[in-house]
């Protein structure tokens, strides 16, 4: 085997992560055998990198010798974000194929990266030094099998001493991941493990966006709800191998990974929490409708706890027409597919039929609202007390708030119907 040295490549400068960028010809990939130079590239180790001059060339190293010790031709891409310490030299000057991405941000580097990779599969992985790039073969089997999203595994695989954080290792990768599990139903036990690979085609028509940490969410997440085959294998962490501190921010991008499962998810943010609501709110209001309920006895509930139950009736009522509205935005602007759970209802629900129902249960509650004030007038307008009257009342001017929500949010989710044709300019004869 010749000693390893800089291969001949074209490099293509990516202007930006987010536009297309074609994909650089490669004299030969990284496989360094000269019989497979005529080969189609099936592999590209992706690192995203930033002043990563410390350990950039470990990571390289270890990658090249994967790529010829397993015959697979394939290349090593750096997506440099921006360096100014060199590192995009010393990846180069070991066989590395370099491309310039200039949006900032973690995820802006991968989409690049992934923009621009020559392999039929890519395995991502930080270029810190803390995955090993020399044990790729259980991401490659998977691929190879027909997985199209393969990944790593730390906690199966192996943390050593000093690579993880207490509190991410204990805390918060798995309540993130096991909120993964429960929000899409994603059979992976480690959400945010950085070394993965993945179908490149596959995960460019995911449509992936964000451009900081939540990528690493976002391609999870998409490729569930988009239904691709997804599949995870043991790896190890090591502590990386930098001076200065890491680009990770425990509680900002905590925060950011959370806020985007939320805000994907509807279900969990505002139906199932709406629904909660809702069936308290009824089974106090069926309780307490005839009257007060001794809960021992020195202690009973009563109209106050009435009240109560009113407004869990009108917040839950709210979130759960939040959800309607939220998901039909997500499917019409397409960062969530099209609902398949109760489609039949779904579909049945109109706006004129969402507008009669409204108007039924305004009318009941009107009714009852003009009942409650009848039967006050009938006492000559004495002072109110907690009697059956409150109690209708109470329930009626409900039975109105939640209509009233009911109609307004039908029309507002029925806006995201409403197809716009931009205005034309004048036709010059």
């Amino acid at each position: 085997m010749p000693p390893l040295g800089p291969l001949t490549v074209r490099h293509r400068e990516v202007a930006s992560a987010m536009s297309p960028v074609s994909v650089s010809t490669l004299s030969c990939p990284h496989s360094l055998t000269s019989g497979q130079c005529d080969r189609p590239v099936e592999l590209t180790i992706l690192m995203p990198c930033l002043n990563e001059a410390e350990t950039i060339q470990s990571c390289v190293s270890k990658a090249i010798k994967f790529l010829t010790e397993s015959g697979i031709s394939g290349e090593v891409l750096v997506a440099d974000n921006g360096s100014t310490d060199g590192s995009q030299k010393m990846a180069e000057a070991l066989g590395a194929r370099v491309v310039s991405i200039a949006d900032r941000g973690y995820g802006a580097a991968l989409i690049g990266g992934i923009e621009a990779a020559a392999g039929r599969f890519v395995i991502m992985g930080d270029s810190d030094d803390s995955y090993d790039f020399s044990a790729l073969d259980p991401f490659v089997a998977e691929l190879r099998a027909g997985q199209q999203l393969v990944m790593g595994n730390r906690f199966k695989g192996g943390i050593k001493p000093g690579a993880m954080p207490a509190l991410h290792r204990y805390l918060g990768n798995p309540l993130l991941s096991w909120i993964g599990r429960i929000f899409f139903s994603i059979p992976i036990g480690d959400f945010h493990c950085g070394l993965r690979g993945f179908s490149r085609e596959a995960v460019r028509q995911l449509g992936l966006r964000n451009t900081g940490m939540e990528f690493a969410s976002e391609m999870v997440v998409k490729s569930s709800l988009r239904g691709l085959k997804i599949s995870e294998v043991p790896t190890t962490l090591s502590p990386d191998g930098r001076s200065r501190p890491p680009h990770l921010r425990t509680w900002r991008d905590g925060w950011r990974h959370l806020r985007f499962l939320l805000l994907h998810s509807p279900r969990w943010l505002f139906l199932y929490p709406g629904l909660f609501f809702i069936a308290i709110g009824l089974i106090a209001i069926a309780s307490l409708w005839s009257g007060p309920v001794q809960l021992s006895p020195q202690g009973a509930v009563d109209i106050h706890s009435l009240l109560v139950a009113c407004f869990a009736v009108i917040v839950g009522s709210q979130l759960v027409m939040f959800n309607a509205i939220a998901r039909k935005y997500a499917t019409a602007v397409g960062f969530l597919p099209p609902a398949t759970t109760f489609k039949r209802i779904l579909s049945g629900l109109t706006l004129e039929r969402i507008i009669q129902c409204g108007l039924l249960l305004f009318v009941i509650g009107l009714v009852g609202s003009l009942w409650a004030v009848y039967s006050w007038a009938a006492t000559g307008f004495r002072p109110i007390t907690y009697n059956g009257m409150m109690r209708l009342l109470v329930i009626s001017l409900t039975a109105i708030v939640v209509a009233v929500q009911m109609v307004a949010g039908a029309f507002l989710s029925s806006i995201f119907e409403i197809r716009h044709i931009p205005p034309q300019g004048p036709v010059n004869g």
